[in-house]
């Protein structure tokens, strides 16, 4: 019996029409005395148990080196950058587009400067469309879903990298051509799989297409350029959670990474100085929808530090 079923026997439902597979609507004073299983986090604070939760950011900055790093740390129970997995679960990495040896260069590259006994973990496979004679399927179609299910049936994470090379039918900007993705991923969910997407932003900085990807995401991690980056730095960002569910704070903050020479990451926070070109342009004149284009955050982020701010000056006063 599923973990929804044995929860569901608690109490007594009304009875369904005949040769319906929906349970009967559930009483408020029930629903709120059913005892539920706490949710369960893979990567603390951000990557829950049967959730779905996405990385976005552009061509060439880091994301399939930080989606390696998640996958080795939830499969090792162990830290990676701020995060932390409280214990190992098994991962598959599906990659969609990337020549095996350089997967295998980045993979090499994270074990030896994270965790030597990764290379020994059993909980991490990877299945790489350069393996297969025909390349993988088209997840965006019933069949290609039908093909890897199978597959995917042993492991508590998925990490698809990438939803373009992937999903290959229908426009990316259309809501229409997302909703076979969207129903297979809630059927993961239900199944125990946690989903993580790997994906491209657009010129806006946004993640690419349509924005109903997001609307039964979790979490969303979107990767931006430093003011100062440059191409010879390879992977480094600034990591902005633009959706949140559940965690806030200090755990949502910006955050600054770089992927070093020897394969190790250097992480710090960006919220100080943030703060500071917040208020300065502020003081300046700037209207908030500005800052925020110009800054790559939210306007509700704005308006956070200005009344941050103005506490700040008026208990000073």
């Amino acid at each position: 019996m599923s973990e929804l079923s044995n929860v569901l026997a608690q109490f007594p439902q009304s009875p369904t029409p005949m040769g319906s597979d929906i349970p009967a609507p559930i009483a408020a004073r029930d629903f709120l005395r059913m005892t539920l299983p706490p949710r369960e986090l893979l990567l603390e604070p951000w990557l829950p148990a049967k959730g779905l939760t996405m990385i976005a950011g552009p061509r060439g900055l880091g994301k399939t080196h930080l989606a390696l790093g998640v996958a080795c740390a939830v499969a090792r129970g162990g830290r990676f950058l701020k995060w932390q997995a409280p214990k190992p679960k098994p991962v598959l990495y599906v990659d969609g587009e990337m020549p095996a040896g350089a997967l295998q260069e980045r993979l090499a590259r994270n074990v030896a400067a994270n965790d030597p006994k990764d290379a020994a973990n059993e909980n991490f496979a990877l299945l790489a469309a350069d393996h297969c004679e025909f390349g993988l399927p088209d997840l965006a179609t019933p069949e290609g879903q039908a093909a890897l299910r199978p597959t995917l049936e042993p492991f508590a994470l998925i990490v698809f990298d990438n939803l373009s090379s992937l999903c290959r039918s229908g426009r990316e900007n259309e809501a229409e051509s997302w909703a076979p993705m969207q129903a297979w991923a809630l059927e993961l969910r239900r199944a125990g799989k946690a989903v993580l997407f790997i994906h491209h932003t657009g010129k806006g900085g946004a993640q690419r297409g349509t924005s109903k990807r997001e609307d039964v995401l979790d979490s969303v991690l979107l990767l931006k350029r430093p003011e100062d980056y440059d191409a010879s730095q390879g992977a480094r960002f600034i990591g902005q959670f633009d959706k949140a569910r559940g965690f806030y704070g200090p755990d949502a903050e910006s955050f600054e990474a770089a992927l070093g020479a020897d394969g190790a990451w250097a992480v710090k926070g960006v919220t100080a100085d943030r703060d500071a070109e917040v208020r300065e342009m502020l003081e300046q004149g700037f209207s908030a929808d500005d800052i925020a284009r110009d800054l790559s955050i939210h306007r509700s982020t704005v308006f956070r530090i200005k009344q941050r701010s103005q506490a700040v000056n008026g208990h000073a006063g």
